[in-house]
């Protein structure tokens, strides 16, 4: 059952069954052939259908913002420093030869955090390469601890770190995803510039066939840009900036569709982050570049969309805030509860939620 509990994101229980840990076209269906289901604010209806089918949904001089951000091979093999094996994550480029990392231990092939890294650990890797830890990137001011265990670390490699990543890296997966899949089925058809720790899995569904048949009808795509980091945020975490840009060609799509009373429709949380953060209180999208640290509530709400497809997001999931941003939590609840009871797939790998 869908709990609703004042000032807490939604809280539910997850069978292990939704929990999708393979890509769909090793279930021999199409990317486009996964489930979507469409829910209306307004009156909470819901229809059941397919993603290719998503067009139904959607009408001429609708506005797609769809995130361009590629997905890196964020996840190298390493040596703890209690000996354990272990797996570092990128999550941000930061300048130069510095990155936020996150450390993970790794046991029965499933990854878990490290908690007993600390500053000036070394750890090795291929070809003489070496990572140090230079610094926690920001505590938790209120109780002292660590917050989302994300490091400042400086590499040293014998070459580029994209070089690096393709030869030894691999894309991050957590313990639902049991196989190391590759970094094809990671990419959406939107990715032309790689940066994110892990997929913009909201676009993954779309295939070049499906895009020009929307466009053929009408449908509008406005491309921006948002690096996503690390997603592996634990209860009562906040997310942390990211970098972003958006152009001043889709601020002016974006803006001229609001004056014609278009919908505009964010193709992922990633997306909201992106025009929330460059848009004013009157819902006007100026062109930015830079970094993002916005968090987004219901309290603080949303001043440009006004859809938004989504995969599912896990119980109590930060993420779920900016979802009640848009509907009100107990629109929410009927939806999961409606998502849980027909057997929906959660993940990167999973099926699809249109809020309209």
């Amino acid at each position: 059952m869908v709990q609703i509990i004042k000032n807490q994101p939604l809280n539910f229980t997850l069978p292990l069954s939704l929990q999708c840990a393979t890509p769909s076209e090793l279930r021999g269906i199409e990317r486009h052939e996964v489930r979507l289901m469409t829910s209306f604010r307004e009156d909470n209806r819901i229809e059941h259908s397919l993603f290719k089918n998503i067009g139904d949904f959607l009408e001429a001089g609708d506005v797609l913002v769809v995130n361009t951000s590629g997905t890196l091979k964020a996840a190298l093999p390493v040596t703890l420093p209690n000996g354990q094996s272990g797996r570092i994550h990128l999550s941000t480029h930061r300048k130069d030869n510095e990155w936020l990392v996150e450390l993970r231990s790794v046991s029965d092939n499933k990854t878990h955090r490290y908690h007993q890294a600390k500053v000036g650990d070394v750890l090795n890797l291929p070809e003489q390469g070496s990572m140090k830890i230079v610094a926690p990137y920001y505590r938790d001011v209120a109780s002292g601890k660590k917050h989302l265990q994300l490091w400042i670390a400086r590499f040293d490699l014998p070459v580029e770190m994209e070089a690096f990543l393709e030869k030894y890296g691999t894309p991050i997966r957590y313990a639902q995803i049991e196989e190391a899949y590759p970094a094809a089925y990671y990419q959406t058809v939107f990715a032309n510039e790689t940066g994110s720790a892990e997929m913009p899995s909201a676009g993954r569904a779309f295939t070049p066939d499906l895009v020009t048949s929307l466009m053929a009808k009408g449908i509008l795509f406005a491309p921006i840009l948002l690096h996503t980091g690390v997603a592996s945020v634990e209860t009562g975490e906040q997310p942390y900036p990211e970098y972003f840009r958006v152009s001043p060609t889709s601020a002016s799509l974006i803006n001229w569709a609001k004056s014609q009373g278009r919908r505009i429709i964010a193709v992922g949380t990633t997306a909201i982050r992106a025009l929330e953060t460059v848009a004013d209180p009157n819902g006007k999208v100026r062109e930015g570049e830079g970094w993002t640290n916005l968090f987004i509530t219901p309290e603080r709400g949303l001043h440009v969309v006004n859809g938004l497809l989504t995969g599912f997001h896990e119980p109590k999931a930060s993420h779920l805030l900016m979802l009640e941003a848009l509907a009100e939590r107990s629109h929410l609840a009927v939806s999961y509860q409606a998502a849980i009871q027909e057997g929906y797939q959660w993940h990167e790998f999973g099926d699809l939620h249109l809020v309209l």
